[in-house]
């Protein structure tokens, strides 16, 4: 986004990246986004809004229970007003304010802001 990029190629695809982009145009960070079956392991193209500032993915997927969100909250995220953590739980892939809410813990796949 900060080359002034209004589409950006992901290769290759996976379920779990499908899922975590999934989420983000519901928080307003990308517009819509489209899967291309290659036969191989397929891409996606990701219309960019102008609001994504930084994604990552953290590794190795580190636990972390409910009332333990606010700590990686304050390691990962610029702020508390914005940006969003994104869990895999037992309920599906998820924010951790999402997670908060169902009083659940998981194990952390990345960040955006």
């Amino acid at each position: 986004e900060k080359r002034g990029k209004r589409q950006v190629l992901i290769r290759p695809s996976s379920k779990v990246i499908i899922k975590f982009l999934e989420i983000m145009p519901k928080n307003g960070y990308i517009g819509e986004f489209e899967e291309i079956d290659d036969h191989r392991a397929g891409k996606i193209v990701v219309n960019l809004n102008g609001r994504l500032n930084k994604t990552g993915v953290i590794s190795p997927r580190f636990d972390i229970s409910s009332h333990d969100s606010e700590k990686w909250v304050a390691k990962l995220l610029p702020s508390r007003q914005f940006g969003f953590i994104v869990l895999t739980t037992s309920h599906g892939i998820m924010t951790h304010a999402d997670a908060r809410r169902k009083h659940t813990g998981g194990k952390i796949l990345g960040f955006f802001f």
